[in-house]
């Protein structure tokens, strides 16, 4: 709609006089830049990300959050010609859920899927800018860089640090740049077709109440179920040997309830470290027979590996002197899972759990 009124045309002009302004910096016409400029400029820059390599098939489990994903975000960015009349793409998508459950890795996958998409990964640190009175020129320019390379994609990871909730006390550069946020989203005075902006959050009530507006599309991502554990235990231990069997993982995912994918990685790899531990604290080693073994990470011949004292053949040493790759690796086993999960637990508590579950109720989406 037009302009009409003189205040309308007034505003209208000085958002024009802005936009060219952010155009020029982006351009760096007429040498105009100074020493601030030019480094908020290429920081901003710098949180173009080109591939983040991390593959849909390494987000193990949120079927129903990829589908939304790809649906919502990757298809529409491949193939815009589709968005006409009223399907259009979201314009803002927020991921919230408890610490460790793969939001950040999920942005992560949306990238490198949405190839042809330019990705931007801000903090609230890439967003500070040293002016007095300018705090929204970062956030300005960002979009304008957006829209320079849409079709685009602005990941904001932690994004209640940046987009709290307002109040009466707080700084006038907290406002303004909440104030150029809500500006720059709303799209009215702007051309934000092909241009997303991805949050994540594990506070979401924490945001304030007109930029959660404009996330569109709030998706829940919780914490893992049964089968999903199961899968990130297999995952995580891909790479090492190890004696696990089938039923070993389903036990391990059995007593895991409440665990998230990252509190699951850290019980994987207390594991990990006790055969390093078993080894420095050996005082006896005896030879491995086998010239390699298919639960080692180490074959060979003459290869050493701890033992008691009572073992035959066992010789009296320690790993300092055992020849380099000739120590030969215990592999993981089920009792060092178990040592592992007996020393854990959980990081998040009923209470907070119960406070997100009833914010994914009334405003978001289970993904």
């Amino acid at each position: 709609m037009a302009d009409n009124t003189p205040l309308e045309r007034v505003n209208g002009f000085a958002r024009e006089a802005r936009r060219k302004s952010t155009e020029a910096l982006i351009a760096g016409e007429g040498g105009s830049m100074n020493d601030d400029e030019m480094e908020l400029l290429s920081r901003l820059r710098e949180t173009i990300v080109k591939n983040p390599g991390v593959e849909w098939s390494q987000v193990v489990g949120l079927e129903e959050t990829k589908n939304v994903l790809m649906d919502g975000v990757i298809f529409p960015q491949k193939f815009p010609e589709l968005s006409t009349g009223n399907l259009k793409s979201w314009r803002g998508i927020l991921l919230f859920g408890p610490p460790g459950t793969g939001k950040t890795h999920l942005a992560k996958a949306v990238a490198t899927e949405a190839n042809n998409s330019t990705f931007f990964a801000v903090s609230s640190s890439d967003l500070a800018s040293k002016s007095v009175g300018e705090s929204e020129k970062p956030v300005r320019i960002l979009f304008e860089l957006a829209r320079e390379h849409k079709p685009s994609i602005i990941f904001i990871d932690y994004v209640d640090s940046l987009l709290y909730s307002r109040s009466y006390n707080e700084s006038d550069s907290a406002r303004r740049i909440k104030a150029e946020f809500l500006v720059q989203m709303d799209g009215v005075h702007y051309d934000n077709d092909g241009i997303l902006v991805l949050g994540a959050t594990d506070i979401p009530w924490a945001l304030d109440a007109a930029i959660l507006t404009m996330f569109e599309k709030r998706i829940y991502i919780p914490l893992p179920e049964e089968q999903a554990r199961l899968q990130m235990f297999k995952f995580y231990l891909r790479k090492n040997s190890h004696t696990l069997e089938d039923e070993h993982f389903k036990t391990l995912a059995e007593r895991t309830e409440g665990y998230s994918g990252a509190d699951i990685s850290i019980v994987v790899r207390d594991a990990l470290m006790q055969p390093i531990t078993e080894m420095t604290t050996a005082t006896h080693f005896r030879p491995v027979t086998e010239s390699s073994d298919k639960h080692s990470s180490v074959s060979g011949e003459n290869l050493l590996t701890p033992c008691s004292t009572e073992y035959p053949g066992a010789v009296e040493m320690c790993w300092k002197d055992v020849e380099d790759g000739k120590l030969f690796d215990p592999p993981i086993t089920m009792e060092h899972m178990m040592l592992a999960l007996a020393t854990s637990k959980p990081r998040v508590d009923d209470e907070y759990m119960a406070k997100l579950n009833k914010f994914a109720e009334d405003f978001g989406q289970w993904g």
